[in-house]
């Protein structure tokens, strides 16, 4: 089976209040977005949050995206500005180098590949993202909640759903105008035509602490009491990834250590 997903970003005022969207099918989709961000950060933010929530799936996974900014930047690019120190061939500073960064990492050891598709042209995955994203970006510059999504769910055992999806920071990395620009269901069996990459078939699994210590006798530390104080803008963020997951903001703290 191959899971046909599609990501999207969308920015007001470019730079401006932003959102970004992942769509599979109208029971299978995210979105969030920051006050303020460029269309380019939606649409990587957006790629990276599919990635995240999917991870641990056996499943091949297409990307229909229709920013070449994005697919050039994973398939094309990446390698030089890694060697270069995430300079690019000019020695100018890779711009989004966070989510770039954040995106490498998530890709690692999966059967990922990108398609293009025409942004505005019909595509039902792109277009219902695309409405996605930019739903969440106005609801970000009239200052509302945007709304998330039900997320990824993936089935295990005898009929259990386990919630996979994961987020992170609703907030892109701090805006900077950058050149580039944007120019249902998802699930089939059928490998499409256009395609940009395949990663190496090993494959990278998340795991909980516990997991770690199955087996182990030694008992278990005092748990140890921690007040932390966050921003608005932090708090933005761990919300968005609790509301991702489906649990609660303690939890989601819990699974960043």
């Amino acid at each position: 089976m191959t899971i046909i997903a599609a990501a999207d970003g969308s920015a007001l005022g470019n730079p401006g209040p932003n959102g970004w969207a992942w769509y599979i099918d109208d029971d299978t989709w995210a979105a969030g977005g920051s006050p303020h961000g460029t269309n380019n950060q939606g649409e990587l933010q957006a790629v990276l949050e599919l990635l995240r929530a999917t991870a641990g799936i056996d499943e091949k996974l297409i990307i229909e995206c229709d920013s070449r900014y994005v697919i050039d930047s994973v398939t094309k690019w990446m390698p030089g500005w890694k060697r270069r120190g995430w300079r690019k061939a000019d020695g100018a500073p890779v711009l989004n180098r966070e989510l770039l960064e954040g995106i490498d990492e998530a890709i690692r050891g999966r059967d990922v590949e990108f398609s293009w598709v025409k942004g505005h042209a019909g595509h039902p995955l792109n277009e219902a993202a695309d409405e996605r994203a930019n739903a969440a970006a106005k609801a970000y510059q009239q200052k509302q909640e945007p709304r998330r999504g039900p997320g990824f769910v993936k089935a295990e055992g005898a009929g259990a759903a386990v919630a996979a999806a994961a987020a992170v920071s609703a907030g892109a990395e701090t805006a900077r105008p950058d050149a580039g620009g944007s120019t249902p269901s998802g699930i089939s069996d059928q490998r499409p035509a256009a395609t940009t990459r395949q990663a190496a078939p090993a494959q990278t699994l998340w795991a909980e602490a516990s997991d770690l210590l199955e087996g182990l006798d030694a008992p278990a530390a005092d748990p140890v009491e921690l007040h932390l104080v966050l921003s608005a803008e932090e708090h933005a963020r761990l919300q968005d990834r609790a509301a991702a997951q489906g649990i609660s903001l303690e939890e989601a703290l819990r699974r960043l250590i």
